[in-house]
């Protein structure tokens, strides 16, 4: 469903760029690609649950939605890299400031946490 919303040109653009991110691991790929390119086995060693079949599938997606660029290089074994496109760094820098705010959230979540403990004693 959210792969055919990203395609859809009747839907508003904040829904078309979340369908394009939709899924626990696609904003952590982005943010992972950030610094630079990467091989898979970098990826899954960054992110800790990730499995192979789930970083192949979401990185295939987001090589299909224009976000990332594959390079397979011709030795034995195979090698791959994986690196964010300008589209990518393009919807990286978009996401910043969802970001400053989901730090805020979380800051402010934390001190009522701690507010409320304190009543609680």
């Amino acid at each position: 469903m959210a792969r055919m919303r990203a395609q859809d040109p009747n839907v508003c653009g904040v829904t078309a760029a979340i369908a394009v991110i939709d899924g626990k691991w696609k904003t952590a790929l982005l943010w992972a690609l950030e610094t630079g390119p990467r091989r898979p086995g970098e990826l899954r060693r960054q992110l800790p649950g990730l499995s192979e079949k789930v970083l192949t599938q979401a990185l295939r997606e987001m090589e299909t939605d224009g976000l990332v660029h594959r390079e397979v290089h011709d030795v034995l074994p195979l090698k791959t890299v994986y690196s964010l496109t300008e589209f990518g760094r393009d919807l990286s820098k978009a996401l910043a400031p969802v970001s400053d705010w989901g730090h805020r959230r979380l800051d402010m979540l934390a001190a009522q946490q701690s507010t409320d403990e304190q009543a609680v004693s």
